[in-house]
């Protein structure tokens, strides 16, 4: 998975590059169809905004976070994004392996009331024509 990394109005410490990738890293063994991620980093005054994407098979899936430093807002948004590539999957499974219940299950034939029994035809016993 190619990752790629941009930093916008700040500086960016090597612990925290190394933190995203290492995030990023984990979601690709989660998600193995990812493709590539993109993590923008903002600095806007005190706040910092992280944002990332990942670029899946046929979909793209996107978490945005605000915090006051960059590494809490790039676990935050690590977070969510995890949150949400494990509900795909999940749903993906779900899909993959329908509904295994039959349908007979769900049609059970009536119960004799007492007294009567029924035959293989389904009429009670001692209604002959």
């Amino acid at each position: 998975m190619r990752i790629q990394l941009t930093v916008r109005h700040c500086e960016l410490d090597p612990e925290d590059r190394l933190l995203a990738e290492q995030r990023l890293e984990k979601l690709s063994r989660i998600a193995r169809d990812a493709q590539e991620a993109f993590v923008i980093v903002t600095q806007e005054k005190y706040r910092y905004h992280a944002d990332i994407t990942l670029r899946l098979r046929g979909r793209e899936v996107t978490s945005r976070e605000e915090a006051d430093g960059a590494r809490t807002a790039i676990e935050r948004a690590a977070d969510r994004l995890e949150q949400q590539v494990r509900r795909l999957k999940d749903k993906r499974l779900e899909q993959r392996r329908g509904d295994r219940t039959r349908a007979a299950d769900y049609f059970q034939p009536p119960a004799p009331e007492s007294g009567e029994e029924w035959d293989a035809r389904g009429d009670a016993a001692g209604d002959e024509e």
